[in-house]
């Protein structure tokens, strides 16, 4: 399989894996160009398809973490045709060789131990590749690190990561441009959801400082209610519906 990396001088041509439309795609690739000098990597197989990785400095990366020369994984997504044939390893070995190069100590990723949560990456493949839990929170998202040289500090979550919960009542969700599902099904939830009359507040997180101090381990999609964390996982109209216990 041949792959390519998406640099700027590429971007514009290239398929990103894991957009939905070409609106989608333009506003990935908004995110991804401002990402670029600050060292993060996309990186696919030459064939169209859900086949990638995207990797940061975890000093740069949009999450609360303390992982100094660490690299953090932020997506490694391998469906469809392209399951059962190695592409997993081939992009994860990439991903170390590389760190390898750029003096990282290791590498990083949420996950989850006792199952797979989606959105996040396997825990029984990571732990095949070596993977241990560098740190736990109460919500069943972990943080598993992979040491690339001996005596490497394992990475934490900032305590911030660990509160889960925020001062404002009702449903507020915190989200990114960092997934191309959030900007298609955040506006349409909180629309559906205006029309059945329940409010939701959309915070959109446009900078790396106010991810990096977000009262939870994922930034990407955060739900709150009533000041309680529910999920990480991204919300359609039909889940949220359920989720909030009405029938439409």
């Amino acid at each position: 399989m041949d792959y390519i990396r998406i640099t700027k001088e590429n971007i514009d041509k290239e398929h990103i894996c894991c957009a939905m439309s070409n609106k989608q795609s333009d506003k990935k690739k908004e995110w991804l160009k401002e990402r670029l000098d600050e060292g993060l990597v996309f990186y696919r197989t030459a064939e169209r398809g859900k086949c990638f990785i995207e990797y940061i400095p975890a000093e740069n990366a949009w999450l609360p973490l303390d992982a100094p020369d660490y690299m953090y994984i932020d997506c490694l997504w391998v469906s469809g045709q392209f399951k059962g044939h190695g592409y997993s390893t081939d992009l994860l070995d990439e991903c170390i060789k590389d760190s390898k190069t750029k003096g990282r100590k290791g590498l990083c990723i949420l996950s989850s131990v006792n199952r797979k949560k989606e959105f996040l990456a396997d825990p029984k493949y990571l732990a095949y590749k070596g993977f241990e839990v560098a740190d736990e929170t109460d919500c069943g998202i972990d943080l598993m690190y992979l040491p690339l040289e001996e005596g490497a500090e394992p990475p934490r979550f900032k305590e911030c990561a660990k509160k889960l919960r925020i001062d404002e009542p009702g449903w507020v969700v915190y989200y990114t441009d960092q997934c191309p599902f959030t900007y298609y099904w955040v506006p349409r939830v909180v629309s559906e959801a205006a029309e059945h009359g329940i409010e939701i507040k959309a915070i959109h997180i446009t900078d790396k400082e106010t991810a990096q101090n977000m009262p939870a381990p994922v930034t990407m999609y955060a739900l709150f209610r009533d000041g309680e964390f529910v999920t990480h996982g991204i919300q359609s109209d039909k889940k949220f519906f359920a989720l909030a216990g009405i029938s439409v």
